[in-house]
C-alpha cells in the first residue's frame, strides 16, 4: 500500500515577463540636424512586492549622437532615465503572496532604443525593454512513497594496513623475484 510524504521547500511560485515602452524627450545644447545614433547604458533596477503588485524601479544612461549645424559638427546628448513599473504579480497554483518571497527580476532583452525623431529642435526617443519576474517562496507538496524499504548495503571495514602487508608477504614467492 503506498503511503505520502510532505515536502516543503523554496521554489518559484511566481513567474511572468513583460514587454515595456516608454517614450522620452531631451533638449540638446546645439540644434540637430540628423540623429546618426542613439545607445542605452548602465540598466540596473530592482523589485519589490506592494499588495498584489510588484513594483520594478530602475534607471539607464541614454546617449544620442547627431550632427548638427547643418551636418557639419557632431555631438552627443546624454541623459539619465529613471522609471518606475508596476504590474500586477504573476501566480503560480493560486499561491498567495506574503512579505516572505523573494522578489527576483531579471532583464530579458536590455533597454534599447527603437525609435527617434527630432520635433523642434528637442529629440524624442522611444526605448524599449522586457522585463521578467519571479516570485520564490514556500510551496508544500506531495509525493507517493511506497512500503518497502530499500535493501540495505553491507558495510565493509576500513582494510587494515598491517594485515594487508601481512598477506602480500604471505602471497609473494620469493623465486619469482630472481
Amino acid at each position: 500500500m503506498a503511503s505520502y510524504r510532505e515536502i516543503v521547500t523554496k521554489a518559484v511560485i511566481g513567474k511572468g515577463k513583460k514587454h515595456f515602452t516608454t517614450k522620452s524627450t531631451v533638449t540638446p545644447e546645439v540644434m540637430p540636424s540628423t540623429i546618426l545614433g542613439c545607445w542605452v547604458i548602465n540598466h540596473t533596477f530592482n523589485g519589490y512586492r506592494q499588495n498584489n503588485n510588484i513594483v520594478i524601479e530602475g534607471s539607464y544612461d541614454v546617449n544620442i549622437w547627431y550632427s548638427c549645424l547643418d551636418d557639419t559638427k557632431t555631438e552627443v546628448v546624454r541623459h539619465s532615465d529613471t522609471y518606475k513599473e508596476i504590474v500586477q504579480a504573476p501566480n503560480i497554483n493560486d499561491s498567495v503572496i506574503t512579505d516572505n518571497e523573494e522578489i527576483i527580476i531579471r532583464s530579458l532583452n536590455q533597454p534599447s532604443c527603437v525609435k527617434t525623431e527630432i520635433e523642434n529642435g528637442k529629440i524624442n526617443y522611444v526605448i524599449e525593454k522586457d522585463l521578467g519576474i519571479e516570485i520564490v517562496g514556500d510551496t508544500k507538496f506531495r509525493i507517493e512513497t511506497s512500503d518497502d524499504e530499500d535493501a540495505w548495503e553491507e558495510i565493509e571495514d576500513a582494510i587494515d594496513e598491517e594485515k594487508l602487508e601481512n598477506t602480500i608477504d604471505e602471497e609473494v614467492k620469493e623465486e619469482f623475484l630472481d
